[in-house]
Formats: C-alpha cells, sequence, structure tokens
C-alpha cells in the first residue's frame, strides 16, 4: 500500500527566529497542512466554489467512554453552541443566524466534529463559534438539565424503532459492551448521572490540541491557519504516557458505504466508510484507541409489538489499515439490498445480489441489505432483514430460523463460488461512482479530509482509491471472504434477533453451509 512521504519545510511567513516556527507539510498536491507549536494540525484543499467549510474533529467518541463517564458523547453532541464564558445561548444563536451557515456538531464511536459551511467571508466568524464551544464552554446546569430531557425522550423513541437501535445492539453484542461496544446513545441509567462536571472531565481528558485537526475547503490556507493559531493557541499540549503507544491506523469518515437502515440520529449516520492507507512513519502520533475485543455472540429481544421480526448476523473484518478493506467494501456493494420497493432502477441497487436472489423471491421480506461499519481496527461486515413473522397470522409469514438460512447461504457463495467477472466488475463501478459522488458535496469534503489528517498526516487521493478497486479479481473477493467467514477460520458469528419468535438453533444453520465454525 502506497505510503506519502511528507515533507517539512518553512512557510513563507515563519523565518527560523520566528515566535511561531510552524511545521508546512505537502501530503498531496492540493492539500496544505501546517502543525502549530501546540501540536494542533490545519489543513484546507483548495476548490473553486461560492461557499467554504471548515471544521474541527477530535479524537474523541463513545470508544473512549469509561464507565464513570459513560454517555458524555451523546451530551457533547447536544451541548454544542450553547452559552460560553463570552457568548450567552441568545448571543451564540443570533451570531449562527448571523452567518446564514449549515452548522453542526455529531459524534461518533471514534470522533466528534463541529462542522460549518458558509459564504467565504462568514469563515472568521464560524471559526470563532467552533472555538467559543470547544475551549469556552459554560455548561450551565440548567441547560444540561433540559438536555437530560431531551435526550431521555431521544432514548425512547428510538428504542421504539429497531432499525434504528438495533445496530446499536449489534455493536454491543459484537464488542461485549465496551469500547466500540459502548452505544451511541447515554445509557437511560446514566442520564441523571451526566452532569457538568462529567462534561468537563471527558473535555479534559479529549480536547487536547495533539488530538484535533482543524480542517477547511475553499478557503486561503494561511487564512485558516492565522485564525487557528488565534482562536486555539491557549490550548496546551498533554505529553502522552510512556506506556501508551501510538495509533497508527485509519479513522474512517462514514458516508460511502453506510448501511441501508436509517441511523439513530443524525450522529448514527455516519456509520463508517472511507477508506485510506496506513498514516506516515514521520507523522505525529496520535492518541491510541482504547483497546476494543470483538467476541461475537447471541441476542434475543422478545417484542411482539413490532410489525416484524428484524435478523441481523456479523462477523468482524480488519480495521482501516486492513489491505483487504477494499475487498470487504467491493463484497457490500455486490451483495446490496435495500427495501422491498426501491423507485430508480438499477441505480439503486436492483441487480446486487440480496435483491435477484432474495428482494425478488420472498415478498414477505420488507427490508434485507448488506452493511460494513469501519473503524480503526476493526469493523463489522454482514447482512439484515427484516420481515412478516409467521405468528401474525398474515399469509407467507416468516420465522428468524426460517429466514436465517437464506441469508447464511448468500454468504456462503462469496466462499465457494467465484463471483463472475461481469458482476464484479459492476459492483466495482459502483463503489467507486459512490466514492465520487460524495465528494461532490463540501461538507463531505471537509469530513474527509480532517478525518484523514486526524489520524495520519496525508489525505489519500481518490485516484490511489480506485486503482486499488480497479486490482481487485475474483480470487481475492474469495479469500477475503474465507479469512472473514470461511470454514475453520475461527470467526465467531454475531447474531441479533428482534420480535415475535427466536432464531432457534442458529449455530446449525451456520454449520449447514459451512460458514464460520
Amino acid at each position: 500500500m502506497h505510503k506519502a512521504r511528507v515533507i517539512a519545510r518553512r512557510g513563507n511567513r515563519a523565518s527560523k527566529g520566528s515566535k511561531r516556527c510552524l511545521q508546512h507539510l505537502a501530503p498531496t498536491p492540493s492539500v496544505q497542512l501546517t502543525t502549530l507549536p501546540n501540536k494542533i494540525r490545519v489543513a484546507t484543499e483548495r476548490t473553486p466554489g461560492h461557499f467554504s467549510s471548515v471544521g474541527l474533529y477530535v479524537d474523541a467518541g463513545s470508544r473512549y467512554e469509561t464507565p464513570d463517564i459513560l454517555g458524555v458523547s451523546h451530551f457533547l453532541d447536544r451541548m454544542a453552541f450553547k452559552s460560553t464564558k463570552s457568548r450567552t445561548e441568545e448571543e451564540m444563536a443570533a451570531a449562527i443566524h448571523s452567518l446564514g451557515s449549515q452548522i453542526l456538531c455529531s459524534s461518533t464511536r471514534e470522533a466528534l466534529m463541529y462542522q460549518s459551511s458558509h459564504f467565504h467571508q462568514g469563515t472568521p466568524l464560524a471559526v470563532s463559534l467552533i472555538a467559543d464551544t470547544v475551549c469556552n464552554p459554560k455548561l450551565a446546569e440548567e441547560e444540561v438539565e433540559a438536555q437530560r430531557d431531551a435526550a431521555a425522550y431521544e432514548i425512547r423513541e428510538i428504542s421504539s424503532k429497531p432499525e434504528m437501535i438495533l445496530p446499536e445492539i449489534l455493536h454491543g453484542v459484537a464488542y461485549n459492551h465496551t469500547g466500540l461496544g459502548n452505544s451511541l446513545l447515554c445509557p437511560p441509567e446514566r442520564v441523571e448521572k451526566i452532569t457538568p462536571d462529567t462534561l468537563r472531565r471527558a473535555m479534559d481528558l479529549w480536547y487536547k490540541p495533539e488530538r484535533m485537526v482543524v480542517a477547511g475547503v475553499g478557503m486561503q490556507h494561511e487564512e485558516l491557519v492565522e485564525l487557528v493559531d488565534k482562536h486555539f493557541s491557549s490550548l496546551k499540549t498533554a505529553p502522552l504516557p510512556p506506556s501508551q503507544p501510538s495509533r497508527s491506523s485509519q479513522q474512517v469518515p462514514q458516508h460511502l458505504l453506510s448501511p441501508h437502515t436509517p441511523s439513530v440520529t443524525k450522529t448514527l449516520t455516519r456509520a463508517a466508510s472511507y477508506l485510506f492507507p496506513n498514516s506516515p512513519s514521520d507523522a505525529p502520533s496520535p492518541q491510541s484507541s482504547p483497546a476494543s475485543t470483538y467476541t461475537g455472540g447471541h441476542e434475543y429481544i422478545h417484542d411482539t409489538n413490532t410489525e416484524f421480526n428484524h435478523l441481523y448476523i456479523a462477523f468482524e473484518g480488519g480495521g482501516i489499515n486492513d489491505e483487504d478493506i477494499f475487498a470487504l467494501a467491493t463484497m457490500q456493494v455486490l451483495l446490496g439490498g435495500g427495501g422491498s420497493f426501491s423507485a430508480g432502477g438499477p441505480g439503486k441497487g436492483m441487480y446486487s445480489r440480496l435483491y435477484t436472489h432474495i428482494l425478488n423471491h420472498f415478498p414477505q421480506i420488507d427490508h434485507c441489505a448488506s452493511f460494513h461499519h469501519i473503524y480503526t481496527d476493526s469493523s463489522l461486515f454482514g447482512l439484515f432483514a427484516s420481515f412478516v413473522p409467521a405468528s401474525s397470522g398474515l399469509r407467507g409469514g416468516n420465522t428468524p430460523g426460517q429466514i436465517l438460512p437464506h441469508l447464511v447461504h448468500q454468504l456462503s457463495l462469496l466462499l465457494y463460488t467465484a463471483v463472475p467477472e461481469k458482476e464484479l466488475e459492476r459492483a466495482k463501478n459502483q463503489l467507486k461512482s459512490s466514492m465520487m459522488m460524495a465528494l461532490e458535496s463540501r461538507a463531505v469534503e471537509v469530513e474527509d479530509l480532517g478525518r484523514q489528517l486526524l489520524v495520519g498526516n496525508r489525505r489519500e487521493p481518490i485516484e490511489e482509491m480506485v486503482e486499488k478497486i480497479d486490482r481487485l479479481t475474483p480470487s481475492d473477493i474469495q479469500r477475503v471472504a474465507t479469512k472473514v467467514w470461511g470454514h475453520g477460520s475461527g470467526r465467531k458469528p454475531t447474531v441479533v434477533c428482534m420480535g415475535h419468535e427466536q432464531t432457534g438453533d442458529w449455530q446449525s444453520v451456520f454449520r449447514k453451509y459451512s460458514v464460520s465454525v
């Protein structure tokens, strides 16, 4: 896998004796990267247009939550752009309104992100607002109390929607409810325990300049460097403990291969998926990710109030640094799937395997799709289906034990039958086009830039990703499928079911198709 050479040079404005002796790096021809003295990184990409986008990306999120701060990511998301030490909540709202921008904060398992898209002249105000909410939050008790009520309502609403809560349950079962198994939602029993002190404690742990990247698209690099130096220079670097290893894996923005299921919240829609290479060896060393061990397992949630039965199966794949990540990404597109009715024809995946092999043959299945959640050192790859329950009395209803073989069979086909060249070429083209179309969005582009640089000093050009996808062959697909869920691979499945009936002897299904066990 290609690694960029990081070129260190001095900027035009930083002389040898300059107080701000800045390190300029040129990861790619279109990207400029400056590391300020306190180790916060500032990156820009030259993109023409009428709007600019700027974002702050913090190496934090639910993965980093320990029992004493469990649930803080959900609250930090909601507490963004409230009152600060220099602005009241009304003044913050008025400034955002005057900016006329799309400004937001969102949390994922491995990042907290503050982003704004605005007219070019709005960049100074946007950076000021982001810096104010990150560096000078007031965290007033009354504001936290209001968010407790909002979070409790949100948790109740999401928990009542299987398609939104089941991906969170799946992660919990797969990773034993720690690390990547921590939910993006605050646990209900923790809502009342989230206080201003809890939030400050988490921010003190996470909001360090060496864990931050400020990215901008559509602005002059020196302009953004000056703004970041003005507003963030007060942040002090905390030295890493000698025993703590640096993290060399990559973090993944998630728009390109997100699951077809609706997300839990605006933050849960960002289920991982950009693809980039190893960090350069001479890049700054970000914080190491807490260990997160995949365990697999089975969980059944009995709920007769749901309209459908819901069944998920997943296996652990490699992290973003794994050499086979592009093969898994292509397999997700090849399996595809979606709703039982999809307007738009073949471009919406109507020729994918889950459509042609399952949805077109079983009208009782309302939804069937593949998913791929990618993280720094692990990923979850799998399939899910929502279908009419047998106990409903409706014609054609099924139990999870009757649908599970169809899902496992689709995985076994990738193990024991070579993918036809034409079918593989179609999946590769769909993957490449989805990546390119996603990057047409200014908001996606700035997030892609910021999150790649959050754990490395280089943004991988789309041309390199396309080249890696083009090199995939049917034998690569078979090899990677065998590694991830092949018979004798030792990989344990994760099976989660919600609805009217249980899965029954699910292990025997995997044995029958020689998958996993």
